[in-house]
């Protein structure tokens, strides 16, 4: 009879666990969709865009230069004098270097800019998922290594709504 009550005892502790985790309002959300498609991330994009673009017409400008001297220096070669040929030769060697060096300055600027708001996009899609969590009384939200979240609990596109309405109202 002892076994019968330690058994009868085993099923309940395992029916009122199950019931406890019944409870649980679980959600998931798709970070990288966020990132992707938040309002905040176009804004970032065109943000950037615009504060790079002179350095980038910058590059492309000194690229059509050395193109216009190395095609001189083919074109004429032959009728230019060894002091005029040396001179050209070196021209295109210092614009190259001054390519090489302004390339690699632009990349690590725009890389530590696109960092920031980075950073700054990752703070707001943060937030938007704590707000949605508290107002929808959830107990965990997952996100990246989840193997699988069925479309009932998947609050992506919720998340992406308010972080829409954050981003009108200037948050």
């Amino acid at each position: 009879m002892a076994n019968y009550s330690r058994l009868f005892i085993l099923i309940v502790l395992l029916f009122s666990v199950s019931f406890a985790y019944a409870e649980q309002k679980i959600a998931f959300v798709n970070q990288a969709k966020l990132l992707q498609k938040a309002p905040q991330a176009e804004s970032a994009r065109n943000k950037l865009q615009k504060e790079f673009a002179k350095r980038d017409k910058s590059l492309v400008s000194l690229q059509k230069k050395i193109q216009k001297n190395t095609e001189k220096l083919q074109k004429d070669a032959a009728i230019l004098s060894s002091q005029e040929l040396t001179k050209l030769k070196r021209k295109i060697t210092l614009l190259r270097r001054d390519l090489e060096r302004d390339k690699a300055a632009f990349k690590e600027d725009l890389s530590i800019r696109q960092n920031e708001e980075l950073i700054k996009l990752q703070q707001s899609v943060l937030k938007s998922i704590q707000t949605i969590a508290k107002r929808g009384k959830y107990d965990l939200i997952v996100s990246e290594g989840v193997i699988y979240a069925s479309k009932q609990i998947d609050i992506t596109d919720k998340i992406l709504a308010q972080l829409k309405t954050q981003y009108r109202s200037g948050k």
